[in-house]
């Protein structure tokens, strides 16, 4: 490779990070919304997988289980 060739590499790779960059915070934002949203949906359905078992008397929202 000639010193040209280095420079156009080095000149892809430097856009391509700039590029990976920009784009990143949105796809985090995006990844999260998509975690939240499948949360609520499995709260709606009454599903409790993601909590720990905890062995307490009490719900998330203070109320006692019934008996």
């Amino acid at each position: 490779m000639n010193g040209n060739q280095i420079q156009g590499v080095i000149g892809v790779l430097v856009t391509l990070g700039i590029l990976v960059l920009m784009i990143l915070p949105s796809a985090v934002g995006a990844v999260r919304e998509w975690r939240v949203d499948r949360q609520l949906r499995q709260a709606e359905r009454g599903e409790d997988e993601g909590a720990p078992e905890q062995g307490c008397t009490r719900s998330r929202h203070g109320a006692a289980h019934p008996a």
